[in-house]
């Protein structure tokens, strides 16, 4: 499956192998990726497509995603691993800051009450901030090389 981009950049439907090597071969084309195979027209063509639904399975350490056309066939298949290092990080910078300012600033009196994070409410923490913003770029990724109509998303809690 080989992926297409029309001359004014949006995507179209998907091709075969065999047609993206003929258009590539002929110049009427160009690679502008490779994982996944994606080509460029160079010439105006029609932007028909037909409808296909993404499906992406949220969760709190993969996002599993798949697009289908109508009739059932996978057009793309995908599963994303996402960050779960973040909070140790945090951590570990703040250990390092509170080590720093111990040995430079032990004469100063200590100041609690200048985290803006911490007084701010509807917040969300770093952590689900990265997830959200893994889960929009996959869908962004997704929209960039099918032209995908309709979003189905499949959340759960426990």
């Amino acid at each position: 499956m080989v992926y297409v981009i029309s001359k004014n950049g949006k995507s179209i439907m998907p091709t075969t192998p065999r047609k993206a090597r003929i258009l590539l071969r002929d110049g009427k084309a160009k690679c502008i990726r490779r994982t996944p195979f994606t080509i460029k027209l160079l010439y105006n063509t029609t932007e028909y497509t037909q409808p296909i639904t993404l499906g992406i399975d949220t969760g709190s350490s993969k996002i599993g995603s798949a697009a289908i056309k109508e009739n059932g066939n996978v057009l793309y298949l995908s599963e994303i691993e996402i960050r779960n290092d973040i909070t140790d990080k945090m951590k570990r910078r703040s250990k390092y800051r509170r080590n720093r300012r111990n040995r430079k600033t032990c004469y100063r009196q200590a100041r609690w009450l200048n985290r803006k994070n911490s007084i701010k409410s509807d917040r969300f923490s770093p952590t689900i901030i990265s997830k959200i913003n893994s889960h929009s770029k996959e869908i962004n990724f997704v929209k960039s090389i099918l032209p995908i109509t309709k979003i189905v998303l499949e959340t759960a809690t426990f």
